[in-house]
C-alpha cells in the first residue's frame, strides 16, 4: 500500500450511531462474556476477542487487510518490550527474592507488624505495599507479588488475587513513575502539571476509602470494625500524600511517596497500638498460614533483608526517572505499512505509527535493581538464572494473553471502533462526566493500562470538554482516575497477577469476583467528576 493512500475511518458505519456504537462494543462482550460468564481463560477469551474485532473490522468497518494486520504486530510489538519485559524482570526479582529467602523474611516482618489480623494484612501488603510495587514498575506485577505474600499469610489464592486487584487502584494513574499522566499531556496538550493536580484531587478520595472497602471485601462488617483504626490511617496517609506530592512536585513519584507515607504510618500505629487480637486467618480467609513463628520478632538483619528487593526497586526507578535514562539510545521504529495511512477522521488527522523503541526502557530498569539485588544476596550465577527461567516459564501463558488482548487493542483504536463508541458516549450531554469515567474504565479494560487509556480517549475527552463547555483539564484527568477502576478487570492484569498463584487458567472467576467493585468504584469517580464539573468547579485547577 503506498504512502500516499490514506483510509479514512469510518465513525457511523451502520449509519445509525447508537447501532455502530454497539456494534464495535462486541469485542469487549466477547471477552466479557466468556470470561466473566463463561470462567474462559483469558488467553481464549483474548483470542476470540481479537478475531471477533478482526470480522468486525473486515465486514463492517471495511478495513483494509494490511492496515488491520500491520496494527495487530504493532500492538504486539508495544506488548513484548513495553509491557512483558517489565513483567518479566518484576518476575525474576520477586523469584530471586524467594530463592534468597528474604521474601520469606518479607512475609514474616507482616504477620509481625499486622497481628494476625487479616483486614489489616490486606491493607498493609495489597494497598500500601503494593502502590510502591506499583510506582516503581507497574503493568499486574504489583498483583501477583502481593497476591503471593498474602497465599502465604494465609489466603485462599481467589480471595488473595480479588484483594490485590482491588487494591491496584488508586495508584495506578500515578504508576511507573507518573507515565499515564506524562502520555496524557503529550496526546492532549494539556500541561502536565495541572492534570497532575486534577487527578491529585480525585483519587485521594478513592485513596481514603479503599482500605475500608478492602476490610469489608476480606472479612464483612465485623472485620471492619475490628480494623477501622488502621484503614483510616492507611487510607488517610496515603490520601494526603497523593494530594500534596501531586498537586506541588508533580506526577512522578506521587505513589512511592504515598506508598512510603502510610507503610510508615500503618507500621507506627501498628507497634503502639499492639492490636490484641489475632484470630485465626481461616475464620475469614479460608486457610491457616504458612510457615511457623508467626509472632517472632525479626532482628534489624532481618528486617533489611526482608526489603532490600524493594528499596532497590524503588531506589533504581527514581535515579531511572530523575536522570531521564529512559531516553537515553531511544530511537523510533516506524511501522511503514501503516504509519500516515489512517486518517483519524474524528479528529481530521492521520495516525501515526512509530514506537520509540527505549533500551533502557523501565524493564531495563528493573533488571538493573534485580542484579543489584544479586550481588547483595551473593547469590550464586546458577540460582540467579534458575530464577530468570522460572519467570519466563510463569509469563509464558500470561504473555500470549497480553499479546492477544494488546494486539485487540491497537487493531480496535486504528480500525476506529474505539472512535466510534467514545463519540456515541460524548453526545450524552449532561452527564458526560459520569460517562467520562467509564470510558477510561472501557479503554483501560481493554488495553490494561492506564497510560494506553490516555492515549486512546485523553483527545476525545478534551474535545467533548469543548463541545459541552467544560474543563479540559477536568475532563481528561477524569478519563485517567477513571481507568484505574477497569485495571481489576483487564484481562491482561488479570493474566499476570495470577501467574503466581496458582490460578492460571482461572482467568474467568477471578473477573466474576472483580467485575461488579470495579463497576462500583468507576461510577463513585463519576459522580466525583460530576460534582467538580457543576458543583464544586473551584476543585478544577
Amino acid at each position: 500500500m503506498s504512502p500516499a493512500f490514506i483510509w479514512p475511518q469510518p465513525l457511523d458505519p451502520l449509519h445509525s450511531v447508537a447501532l455502530s456504537a454497539l456494534a464495535a462494543a462486541i469485542p469487549l462482550a466477547v471477552v466479557l462474556l466468556l470470561m466473566g460468564v463463561l470462567r474462559r481463560g483469558g488467553l481464549l477469551a483474548s483470542t476470540c476477542g481479537l478475531l471477533s474485532a478482526a470480522v468486525l473490522a473486515f465486514s463492517i468497518w471495511h478495513m483494509p487487510f494490511k492496515l488491520a494486520a500491520w496494527s495487530v504486530i504493532f500492538g504486539y510489538l508495544f506488548a513484548t518490550w513495553s509491557i512483558l519485559w517489565i513483567v518479566f524482570n518484576a518476575l525474576w526479582l520477586y523469584n530471586l527474592s524467594v530463592q534468597a529467602g528474604s521474601f520469606d523474611l518479607l512475609r514474616h516482618w507482616m504477620e509481625q507488624h499486622a497481628s494476625g489480623n487479616p483486614c489489616t494484612q490486606a491493607i498493609l501488603v495489597a494497598f500500601s505495599f503494593g502502590a510502591l510495587l506499583e510506582g516503581s514498575a507497574g503493568f499486574g506485577a504489583p498483583v501477583a507479588v502481593t497476591g503471593y505474600l498474602l497465599v502465604g499469610l494465609g489466603f485462599e489464592p481467589i480471595r488473595a488475587v480479588l484483594v490485590s486487584l482491588i487494591a491496584n487502584t488508586a495508584p495506578v494513574a500515578f504508576g511507573a513513575l507518573g507515565v499515564p499522566i506524562v502520555a496524557l499531556a503529550g496526546v492532549t496538550g494539556l500541561d502536565v502539571m495541572k492534570l497532575s493536580s486534577m487527578v491529585g484531587r480525585q483519587l485521594p478520595l478513592l485513596s481514603l476509602i479503599l482500605p475500608a472497602y478492602l476490610a469489608l471485601v476480606v472479612a464483612g462488617y465485623k472485620g471492619l470494625r475490628r480494623s477501622w483504626p488502621a484503614a483510616v490511617i492507611a487510607g488517610a496517609s496515603f490520601a494526603g500524600a497523593q494530594f500534596l506530592v501531586s498537586n506541588i512536585w508533580g506526577p512522578f513519584v506521587t505513589d512511592i511517596v504515598a506508598a512510603i507515607s502510610s507503610i510508615a504510618c500503618l507500621t507506627a500505629y501498628l507497634e503502639i497500638s499492639k492490636p490484641s487480637s489475632k484470630e485465626g486467618l481461616s475464620m475469614a480467609v479460608g486457610r491457616e498460614p504458612n510457615g511457623h513463628g508467626i509472632y517472632t520478632s525479626l532482628t534489624l538483619r532481618s528486617g533489611i533483608k526482608a526489603w532490600l528487593p524493594w528499596v532497590w526497586l524503588s531506589g533504581v526507578m527514581i535515579l531511572w526517572s530523575y536522570f531521564r535514562l529512559f531516553q537515553h539510545g531511544q530511537f523510533p521504529i516506524t511501522i511503514t505499512g501503516l504509519h500516515y495511512s489512517v486518517l483519524i477522521t474524528l479528529y481530521q488527522k492521520p495516525y501515526a505509527a512509530v514506537y520509540a523503541f527505549q533500551p533502557l526502557t523501565g524493564g531495563t530498569a528493573v533488571l538493573v535493581a534485580t542484579i543489584l539485588t544479586a550481588i547483595c544476596f551473593r547469590v550464586k550465577p546458577a540460582v540467579f538464572a534458575r530464577s530468570g527461567m522460572a519467570a519466563l516459564r510463569q509469563l509464558t501463558k500470561p504473555g500470549l494473553t497480553v499479546l492477544m488482548i494488546v494486539g485487540l487493542a491497537y487493531l480496535f483504536n486504528y480500525s476506529g471502533m474505539a472512535y466510534t463508541i467514545g463519540a456515541a458516549v460524548a453526545r450524552m450531554g449532561t452527564i458526560f462526566p459520569i460517562l467520562s469515567s467509564y470510558l477510561g474504565w472501557i479503554a483501560c479494560f481493554l488495553s490494561g493500562s492506564d497510560t494506553s487509556s490516555n492515549v486512546l480517549f485523553g483527545n476525545l475527552q478534551v474535545a467533548a470538554a469543548h463541545n459541552l463547555h467544560l474543563s479540559e483539564v477536568l475532563l481528561a484527568a477524569t478519563n485517567s482516575s477513571g481507568a484505574v477502576t477497569g485495571k481489576m478487570i483487564s484481562p491482561q492484569n488479570i493474566a499476570v497477577g495470577v501467574t503466581t498463584v496458582g490460578l492460571i487458567g482461572k482467568e474467568g472467576t477471578v473477573l466474576r469476583h472483580t467485575f461488579w467493585h470495579s463497576v462500583l468504584l468507576a461510577g463513585l469517580l463519576g459522580l466525583l467528576a460530576f460534582a467538580q464539573a457543576y458543583w464544586i468547579p473551584g476543585m478544577v485547577p
